[in-house]
């Protein structure tokens, strides 16, 4: 567009802004198409107006308008709950629940930042990032400021992997993981000499960083996972090429934001401190309480002179660093997940380049959440870590009458279905999102770099050819030097080892998830069975009881019939002595009396 449409655009612009900012999908986008549309007939009424212009315009009138379109379909549709299209039986009502109160939120703090001056970075800035790049690289990772201990540099040559083993460096250096890739990756990028930190200050304000995320003594959110996602942010500036993309300040921003980004956190969710109503709470209004004190409890260090690592940046650097660190670290709140995923979305769509920061903010929240899509030994003891710091959360609601939040409840989380429903529904489609920013970003970087190599050889095949005596120049270009740097960047690698571990992760857990449920229900065959046997057993029992008391009526019963015949035959011998007797005198009388005891024996024996 003209200079002097740009002239006549800048007032109506800022009209635009005032008259629809309440309106959601009225982007920035969208207002500039206005304006220009506006501008464009304003160069037709003078006849200045060309067609490729016209056509140009339009084409970018139509991309805008398709993007409000889709836009505010999916504002209709509900914008804020991206689970509705999960079916109910696929997962548990759990997992679900977690999901919902951890990435979605009904009430969103929206962050607004001033548009930051365009930064259009030519081949030159590209080739000079390049030779930047190969030169911090040929450093060695350690010097006399910092006594690195020996196992701690064995384990820091792997930094630019993408499974690096943060436990292993928080071993070798005595639980000193933060202080050790923070200083390292400061010094590989040649922000301490560019931006003169004071080294003192610097290492007094790591150690304090490292005071306070071992405050709380977490499982999870401690020194360690501060660590290790500052190393996997260097590892997403490297490898991907998007170090080629950002100036000396946003490398330093999003390290700088990444080494604080959960300073001091209490083991608790934001939830957790507005139900019990926190200080914390009261103090940022319920609007991402940890997120919140996590930059403003950091930046409160640097108000010492002795901590004060960022005493020599200029008033413009410092606002603008902390403006970068602030909107960053505000994005982890994880309620701000699924806005975040849907705002880049938007920005992928449109023709114009991606904003800085909104991309820095991608970069650091997928770094936070990375750890499925590391190797397993790495993401399962992080998992275990987290979920112990969740269960202490539901052993305190416990102690307050709370009652439990997802995945808090020792006795009935189900661990395995939840990360399933983590990496299906978080963590692979963040992942997804951040490749396609990535390749819109760098493509454009690779194919200048690529064009720049071939101008530079043919460029050196001339001056060869026409040199006075045939001899080949001595000098290497910066632009053959960002050429390899650039051209070898693979983002097809990059995609394929995320997702290669992820699918790994995924089939693992879903592995212990269908062994949970061939456990339960052998325990519940098991558990059939011993009853059955039990029931069996008192069967069994009883009957042998009843077959003893029937044997035991039978004895009684013989034992009686044999007593009553003893009987009888004494009565008969007592008969046969009477009867002997009644032949002596007054053998009457005896008869008679035997008569009697007779008939009294013959009763008694009937009764």
């Amino acid at each position: 567009m003209s200079g002097r449409c740009k002239n006549i655009q800048e007032p109506e612009v800022q009209q635009l802004k005032r008259h629809n900012s309440s309106l959601p999908v009225f982007s920035e986008h969208g207002v500039r198409m206005c304006c220009r549309l506006r501008c464009l007939v304003k160069q037709l009424d003078r006849g200045e107006a060309s067609v490729a212009e016209l056509k140009k315009s339009l084409e970018y009138a139509a991309s805008v308008f398709e993007s409000l379109y889709m836009e505010e379909s999916r504002r209709l549709a509900d914008p804020e709950d991206e689970l509705s299209d999960i079916q109910s039986d696929s997962v548990p009502v759990e997992v679900r629940d977690w999901l919902a109160s951890t990435f979605t939120r009904q009430r969103g703090l929206v962050v607004r930042r001033n548009e930051d001056k365009p930064r259009f970075r030519s081949i030159v800035h590209v080739v000079q990032a390049g030779i930047f790049v190969e030169r911090m690289y040929r450093r060695t990772s350690h010097n006399a400021c910092l006594s690195y201990p020996p196992n701690a540099i064995a384990v820091l040559k792997h930094a630019d992997t993408w499974c690096f083993d943060v436990f292993a460096l928080n071993d070798a250096s005595g639980d000193h993981a933060l202080k050790f890739v923070f200083y390292e990756l400061l010094t590989r990028y040649d922000v301490i000499n560019h931006f003169k930190v004071p080294v003192s200050a610097l290492l007094s304000f790591v150690d304090s960083l490292e005071v306070g995320y071992s405050k709380h003594r977490n499982p999870y959110h401690n020194l360690v996972h501060a660590a290790d996602v500052t190393q996997t942010i260097h590892y997403l500036l490297l490898k991907t090429g998007m170090v080629h993309w950002l100036t000396e300040l946003e490398i330093f921003a999003i390290i700088f934001a990444a080494a604080i980004h959960d300073y001091e956190h209490t083991g608790t969710t934001n939830n957790f401190h507005i139900q019990t109503r926190s200080h914390e709470a009261l103090l940022y209004n319920d609007r991402a309480v940890l997120e919140n004190h996590h930059v403003s409890a950091a930046y409160r260090l640097l108000q010492e002179d002795d901590m004060n690592m960022l005493s020599n940046l200029s008033r413009d650097d410092w606002r603008e660093l902390r403006n970068l660190v602030v909107e960053m670290v505000l994005a982890t709140d994880m309620s701000c997940h699924f806005q975040q995923i849907k705002a880049m979305k938007n920005y992928l769509q449109q023709p114009e380049s991606i904003d800085k920061p909104k991309a820095l903010s991608l970069l650091l929240h997928t770094a936070d959440i990375s750890h499925p899509a590391k190797r397993w030994e790495l993401h399962h003891r992080w998992t275990a870590s987290l979920l112990e710091e969740f269960f202490r959360q539901g052993d305190k609601e416990a102690e307050l009458g709370l009652p439990f939040s997802p995945l808090c409840d020792r006795k009935s989380t189900m661990v395995a279905q939840s990360q399933i429903g983590f990496i299906d529904f978080i963590v692979e489609p963040t992942f997804t999102v951040l490749t396609e920013m990535i390749e819109k970003i760098v493509t454009p970087l690779i194919e200048e770099a690529s064009q720049a190599a071939v101008n530079q050889s043919s460029s050196v095949s001339r001056t060869e050819a026409s040199g006075s005596e045939g001899k080949p120049s001595s000098k290497k270009s910066g632009g053959s030097e960002v050429s390899c740097s650039l051209t070898t960047v693979d983002l097809h690698s990059f995609k394929g080892t995320w997702n290669q571990e992820i699918q790994k992760n995924r089939e693992k857990w879903k592995a212990q998830a269908k062994g949970v449920e061939y456990l339960e229900d052998n325990d519940k065959k098991e558990q059939n069975q011993e009853q059955n046997q039990e029931n069996q057993q008192q069967n069994q029992q009883q009957n042998q009881e009843n077959h003893d008391d029937s044997q035991n009526t039978e004895l009684e019963r013989m034992k009686t019939e044999e007593d009553g015949a003893d009987e009888v035959e004494t009565v008969k011998q007592d008969q046969q002595h009477q009867l002997d007797r009644s032949k002596s005198p007054g053998g009457f009388l005896q008869a008679f009396d035997l008569h009697t005891a007779e008939l009294v024996t013959a009763d008694s024996l009937e009764q």
